[in-house]
């Protein structure tokens, strides 16, 4: 094997660069574009392959509000992303109905957000929007790329620059030695940061995914025996909408599994995520097995899926890890999978790509500025390692404990509804502010996040036991229900703050406390309702004295604690203490559809009576 040498190896000094990136996947092509925007840094991004991307398709294609936004406006990426990829159209959720064969996309229940989100989102070809990546940063001067190198010797120092030493991984190539004043690991699943200093950890998460993709759009409206004119007047219009449903991520649910339809430019990935426990991995890993399984538990599909060109497959049989660090004070970080991943569900991959970026960028800035001492810029890298080990782990109870309430739509509806609300507050509304990175923010924010922690973990708690509890009972709805998650206030509510946009660290302050309250009249809410569907006595959402003596911080699934509190109620009421209404601030029986299917308004009451009960809980 031949190779050719440079830096210190020919004799000279080694070449130095600013921040050297090693691994040119998403992570790192992302990172080195926003270093190049934001900062003065040169860069070089080292990868062991030679192609880039890589020819097999990529997995990893959904993104929500705040990745739009992070690669559409931080990156500059908008046009780009308008013209070679799909604007999302939120994500949806289905399930099969009671007493249906589940062969008619018609048949099943639906819950959903109507409109498109003001803040857009994509489903990007990952392959394509790495290779935009590359060209807009090889245009740029203070960009460097080595393609082709194995990683040898890797030496942090404690001061001055770190050294990193590479030889070709086949074939002719270059072998060489260079420094830099940072080392950010973007290998991915390779983790060479992680493993070389023994940092990797375990999380409760145990799921697989298999995953592939299909030639030409995967259209799930058609799924069905209607004819092209019934379909474009379906009464189920009246509440879905005309925007293409196969815009969406669409979402079919079971009981510790979904199965994801997301279109690209000329194709469509498809994917199955379980969780090991319910789900037989020897039964679904293979297109043809996989295939056969969904089309089993959702038969619309074997009206398509089955005759379908597949162009490539993968899969993951334990993706979920940990990580003890990502960031630190000696001037290394890791980003994207190279140091922490979560679960797939809600497309969360990307969202933390850039925050953690975000947070990459800020330190590198403030390092080379000069304008902290050692101690206050440790104290920093301190603080952004906090907020990316707690942006993280509030994923982890969504995943690991209730898991199984994906297979009923009410229990569902709850949690997406709940946890989308916690997601626009926490997640979207300080990140399109650029609060992230101000101190003053950040320890505010940690410690109302800390709030929501035990709140959080007790509603994932209390919908899986709801779940278990009405499983044996059969209780799905016998035809198919629709419910946009909006009809829910307070995640509407939440929605309205992505319109407060250049807001100060005072006035976020304040927004972040008025809607931690928010946050725990919907906890209260759905702690009360179903208190009130597992004790068979709607009046509990109307009783101020139960309502009130719900604890937010220890809320579970427990019917014999409910009872015992309503039955006090019920006492204090025998007694003469008049019985009073508790004032929720939005209509408590939004969710009686799945007792009594009811029939829905026409769309213009439906908007006069979204919008009073808006301003009511505004």
């Amino acid at each position: 094997m031949s190779s050719r040498t440079r830096g210190a190896a020919s004799g000279t000094e080694p070449e130095h660069h600013d921040v050297i990136l090693i691994g040119a996947g998403l992570a790192g092509l992302s990172l080195a574009r926003h270093l190049l925007l934001d900062t003065e840094k040169t860069v070089l991004l080292l990868e062991r392959r030679e192609e880039i991307p890589v020819p097999q398709q990529k997995v990893g294609e959904s993104q929500v509000q705040l990745a739009g936004h992070y690669f559409s406006r931080v990156l500059d990426l908008e046009e780009t992303l308008f013209r070679n990829h799909f604007m999302k159209y939120n994500l949806r959720f289905y399930w099969p109905t009671e007493g249906k064969d589940g062969s008619r996309f018609e048949e099943l229940g639906k819950s959903y957000i109507r409109p498109f989100s003001n803040i857009p989102s994509y489903q990007v070809d990952r392959n394509e929007l790495e290779r935009e990546l590359l060209e807009l940063n090889r245009a740029n001067p203070r960009f460097s790329l080595r393609t082709n190198v194995q990683i040898g010797e890797v030496e942090l120092a404690l001061k001055g620059p770190h050294r990193v030493v590479y030889q070709p991984r086949r074939g002719d190539g270059e072998s060489g030695e260079v420094t830099g004043a940072w080392i950010v690991d973007t290998t991915g699943r390779a983790k060479l940061l992680s493993r070389r200093m023994e940092l990797e950890r375990s999380n409760p998460i145990h799921h697989g995914s298999f995953f592939w993709w299909v030639d030409g759009l995967v259209d799930v409206e058609k799924l069905t025996d209607l004819s092209r004119h019934e379909i474009r007047k379906k009464p189920e219009r009246r509440h879905t909408g005309h925007l293409p449903s196969w815009l969406a991520t669409n979402h079919f649910l079971g009981e510790g599994f979904w199965f994801w339809v997301i279109p690209l430019q000329g194709k469509t990935s498809l994917g199955l995520v379980y969780d090991r426990q319910l789900v037989a991995q020897d039964e679904v890993f293979s297109v043809a097995k996989a295939t056969s399984w969904i089309c089993e538990r959702y038969p619309l599909f074997a009206r398509d899926l089955p005759q379908r060109k597949v162009l490539g497959f993968g899969g993951l049989k334990d993706f979920s890890f940990d990580c003890a660090q990502t960031l630190s004070p000696q001037r290394w970080a890791m980003t994207g999978e190279s140091g922490r991943f979560s679960d797939p569900l809600y497309s969360p991959g990307s969202d933390l790509i850039a925050i953690y970026n975000t947070l990459i960028v800020d330190a590198i800035e403030t390092e080379g500025a000069g304008g902290l001492d050692g101690e206050a810029f440790a104290a920093k890298c301190q603080l952004h390692e906090r907020l990316m080990n707690a942006v993280y782990s509030a994923y982890i109870p969504t995943y690991c404990t209730s898991y199984d309430a994906l297979g009923d739509q009410e229990a569902f509806s709850l949690k997406y509804a709940w946890e989308l609300t916690v997601y626009f507050v926490f997640y979207v509304f300080p990140f399109i502010n650029d609060l992230f990175t101000d101190r003053r923010f950040a320890l505010a924010f940690l410690r109302s996040f800390s709030k929501l922690g035990p709140m959080n973990a007790g509603i994932q708690s209390l919908l899986s036991g709801f779940y278990q509890w009405k499983k044996p009972r059969k209780l799905p709805p016998s035809e198919p229900l629709y419910f946009d998650f909006f009809e829910l206030t307070p995640l509407r509510r939440a929605e309205k703050i992505f319109y407060e946009v250049g807001v100060g660290v005072d006035e976020a302050k304040r927004i972040l406390h008025r809607q931690l309250g928010n946050l725990e009249e919907l906890a209260r809410f759905i702690t009360a309702h179903v208190a009130a569907v597992v004790l068979d006595d709607p009046t509990i959402l109307r009783n101020r004295a139960f309502v009130e003596a719900l604890d937010t911080d220890a809320i579970s699934f427990d019917p014999q604690g409910w009872a015992a509190t309503l039955e006090r109620c019920l006492l204090q009421e025998e007694t003469g203490e008049t019985a009073e209404s508790y004032p929720w601030s939005f209509d408590p029986t939004v969710m009686d559809r799945f007792r009594t299917p009811p029939s829905i308004p026409p769309l213009s009451e439906m908007t006069s009576a979204e919008g009073s009960s808006l301003e009511a809980g505004s």
